[in-house]
């Protein structure tokens, strides 16, 4: 057998997008066709939910948004006369 030299040999850099970015391109465009679709053929039943949305919202943000109103500190006093 014969040593084969290969300090010559240069791999060229590849061209092109990757197999993994051509997917994600094709998933994307199918999602978007896919909720085009699905908007136009259910667009009553959607914008009918649409106008529960306010009243949807209210509760939530009072749940998520209100950063606990300072109960969590645990020692029983305001938040501004905590010992150090």
């Amino acid at each position: 057998m014969t040593v084969q030299d290969h300090s010559g040999f240069r791999e060229r850099p590849q061209a092109g997008m990757s197999t993994r970015a051509k997917a994600g391109l094709v998933l994307l465009g199918f999602l978007i066709v896919a909720g085009a679709l699905l908007f136009t053929e259910h667009q009553a039943h959607v914008l009918g939910l649409l106008i529960w949305l306010p009243l949807i919202a209210c509760p939530l943000m009072h749940i998520f948004m209100h950063g606990g109103h300072g109960h969590h500190h645990g020692n029983g006093q305001p938040n501004d006369q905590r010992s150090v």
